[in-house]
């Protein structure tokens, strides 16, 4: 799930199936801000909730600009303590997308991305990028530009935290969790780490959770972008929730950076599933599954860097995102530098607290257990127990 906080794009033109669409020139100052949904939500579907949250002129035409504004790979890297792991770990791992419907430029956006950001070339060329439908062939499901945007947010995550990672694209012909399970089968399949952006209402693991048990392969979801509140797969007894944050730089700090609960981010208990072992009610306060697990950065103002040319209304270039759909792709790339996912499981973390950066404020909404949907010592619902401080905790 993400959201889109501004728009920025080096092209002014990009020819798409219907045929050229023309993107305007810069424009005026801002005044004002609209919201557009991406992904809307459909009966029986998952969403990946992407949101537009883009700049209007007093002529109403978006501005646009030609070089990446949000936070790149080294201010990721920097913030959750992670260069020295990404400048030698991942070799020996693969991280696998699952997102639906196809987008057709996500190989070429990719190599725009980590060209741009200084990373080593990752292309199905030299074998570091394979892109497959939901059950590993070759003919690709129809374009959606909204999950295109998706799949590149994945994608440019995932090559940021971990550069020497393989990646693997697995494209649901839709976004049933039907098609999007079965992608899910086939990637945990081949990869060590799994990365899930999208999510419906709670449900209950005796339904989907097959299509989300597979030990000895990490497997990460957003946790929604919503504020208060569960969704499925998240709530999943099977994989580790990944909850949001406001991350800040902070000069000054020993650690340069400060991190706030992000009001967006998904949590809460689920209605339906079993709690993991190693965060029982006595920590939680929920007799069953609580979310989130971990965190990174969600909020669309504090947001990262993506480049995307497969045209969603216009959008297209140099784009800023938010929403969990950041965060849950980051966490995975962190799964793959530590390298543990075939002898862990979710518990994990819970058993290496003391690996996070511990989040002790902010808010995504009103509840009735507190910790459920405001931030404090220790765990709580926006964001779990915090944010990566290495790879100790994976």
């Amino acid at each position: 799930m993400r959201w889109i906080s501004r728009i920025a794009s080096s092209a002014l033109a990009t020819t798409v199936a219907a045929g050229t669409l023309a993107l305007a020139g810069p424009a005026s100052a801002a005044t004002g801000t609209i919201s557009q949904q991406v992904c809307p939500a459909k009966a029986g579907s998952a969403h990946c909730t992407a949101i537009h949250g883009t700049p209007v002129s007093t002529s109403g035409v978006t501005p646009l600009a030609a070089t990446p504004s949000g936070l790149s790979p080294s201010d990721l890297l920097s913030a959750y303590g992670l260069a020295a792991a990404a400048a030698s770990n991942g070799s020996s791992q693969t991280i696998a997308i699952v997102d639906a419907y196809n987008d057709p430029t996500a190989e070429a956006d990719l190599a725009v991305y980590r060209s741009y950001f200084g990373l080593s070339a990752c292309t199905t060329a030299n074998g570091c990028f394979s892109k497959v439908n939901q059950t590993g062939g070759t003919s690709y499901p129809a374009t959606d530009g909204g999950w295109a945007e998706e799949i590149s947010l994945d994608l440019d995550m995932a090559s940021a935290i971990c550069p020497n990672c393989k990646i693997l694209l697995v494209e649901a012909t839709s976004s049933t969790f039907a098609n999007l399970g079965t992608a899910v089968n086939y990637a945990a399949a081949h990869a060590t780490v799994v990365s899930n952006s999208y999510g419906g209402s709670d449900a209950r693991d005796s339904t989907y959770g097959s299509y989300y048990n597979h030990p000895g392969v990490a497997i990460t979801v957003s946790a929604g972008d919503s504020g208060y509140g569960v969704e499925y797969p998240a709530s999943s007894h099977y994989v580790t929730a990944v909850g949001g944050t406001t991350l800040t730089k902070a000069s000054g700090t020993t650690r340069g950076w400060t991190e706030t609960a992000w009001s967006g981010a998904g949590s809460g208990c689920s209605a339906y599933n079993t709690a993991l072992t190693s965060a029982p009610s006595t920590l939680t306060g929920c007799t069953r599954r609580a979310v989130a697990d971990v965190s990174a950065d969600a909020n669309p103002s504090t947001g990262v860097s993506v480049y995307d040319s497969t045209a969603y209304q216009g959008y297209v270039g140099w784009l800023t995102f938010g929403g969990t759909s950041v965060a849950a792709p980051i966490i995975a790339g962190v799964f793959a530098l530590a390298g543990n996912a075939a002898s862990i499981d979710n518990n994990y973390p819970y058993t290496h607290s003391s690996s996070f950066n511990d989040v002790t404020s902010g808010s995504n909404g009103s509840c009735s257990t507190t910790k459920w949907c405001t931030a404090g010592t220790g765990w709580d619902g926006p964001t779990g127990l915090g944010t990566p401080s290495g790879i100790g905790g994976f």
